[in-house]
């Protein structure tokens, strides 16, 4: 069984994300946001009026050699 650790910290508009794989951070608000994961890839998300969601991630997982 693997083992888990998230912890995230709130300062303004800006999240700092902590896990086990790394350090990730995220800004926005309720419509557009834009995250940042330990692995180097950027996810930015927008909602729509009638409840579409809009997302799309750029940059690939990199490879550990």
């Amino acid at each position: 069984m693997g083992w888990h650790y998230s912890k995230s910290i709130k300062l303004g508009p800006f999240r700092i994300h902590l896990t086990r794989h790394g350090v990730g951070h995220s800004f926005g608000n309720r419509n557009v946001h834009v995250t940042t994961t330990p692995d180097g890839r950027r996810h930015v998300s927008v909602r729509l009026p009638g409840g579409f969601h809009l997302g799309k991630t750029f940059g690939g997982r990199r490879r550990h050699h």
